[in-house]
């Protein structure tokens, strides 16, 4: 009980110094907020370029563990965890040290641009359409000619440990490259073909097999890996298989089949297209905001 009215009494005291805070808020504090949670969403952007993400939310279980522990009187419990946490600091080092370095070259390259923020999402959708227009073309061909393929479009997901199993192309979508990466016998044909932002992110990626023994038995391993693939992430995957020929797209670990050039550049447009429209910088959030009023 002593413990629920002490709880209490802290949301208290904490509204009491959130409501003075907002009476006494001047235009400094405004730029104070915004400059953080811009920060605060350049780091969460940044962590899902990775699987990072599960490792923060291993750090946060453990605080709320030792904040429990704390709240409970829990003294062994609460002995060991304040030991690992007196060490977070080196410890996160150690583990993000690749993303730490990452992180800190890129503001190094950086440039400060806000403004022209529409503009590159408009060349991004662009770019899109013709990737799309390019992949059902040489998905076209390859079904006629029972060439496989499995194509992966990156969505919100970033797959970034997923392209580093394979060749990093950084590569304009095009019918002639994704004809010569899936060509049979070629070094990357057996792999994965990535997709971020319209161009090709990388080739010959390994992906997850899924675990499900219930899926369809005639499908092969390039359809395992595709709704493997859409179990671990929200990205639409396309396959094309070498022994029949049929298209098919995997996506939220669903896979649906016997789709023609048609209705694959549609349901293309619609998943890749829609997702785009969606996707706001911070900055760009704020001003269109600002243009309505």
């Amino acid at each position: 009980m002593e413990f629920i009215t002490s709880f209490f009494d802290s949301v208290y005291a904490f509204w009491n110094q959130l409501v003075y805070a907002v009476m006494n808020i001047n235009f400094f504090d405004i730029i104070d907020i915004v400059i953080i949670a811009f920060l605060i969403y350049k780091a969460i952007e940044f962590l899902r370029d990775t699987r990072s993400g599960q490792l923060v939310k291993g750090i946060a279980l453990l605080i709320f563990a030792f904040l429990l522990a704390t709240a409970f009187d829990l003294s062994t419990l609460k002995w060991l965890l304040s030991k690992v946490l007196d060490y977070a600091i080196i410890i996160i080092a150690i583990i993000f040290q690749p993303e730490i370095r990452r992180l800190l070259e890129k503001v190094g390259r950086s440039k400060i641009s806000f403004f022209g923020k529409q503009q590159e999402y408009d060349e991004e959708t662009q770019r899109l359409k013709s990737c799309i227009d390019s992949v059902c073309s040489a998905v076209s061909v390859m079904s006629d000619k029972r060439i496989g393929a499995l194509i992966v479009f990156e969505r919100n997901t970033m797959l970034g440990e997923i392209a580093n199993t394979g060749t990093v192309l950084n590569a304009e979508v095009s019918y002639e490259l994704i004809g010569n990466i899936f060509f049979p016998k070629s070094p990357l044909h057996d792999g994965a073909l990535i997709i971020r932002n319209g161009l090709v992110c990388a080739a010959g990626c390994i992906l997850p097999l899924t675990s499900n023994n219930n899926i369809n038995s005639q499908l092969g391993t390039r359809h395992r890996a595709a709704i493997g693939m859409s179990e671990n992430s929200d990205a639409v995957i396309l396959v094309v298989s070498e022994e029949t020929g049929t298209v098919s797209l995997a996506v939220n670990g669903q896979i649906n089949r016997d789709y023609n050039s048609i209705t694959l550049k549609e349901e293309l447009y619609q998943k890749l297209l829609s997702t785009e429209s969606h996707k706001k910088n911070f900055f760009t959030d704020i001003l269109d905001k600002f243009k309505k009023k």
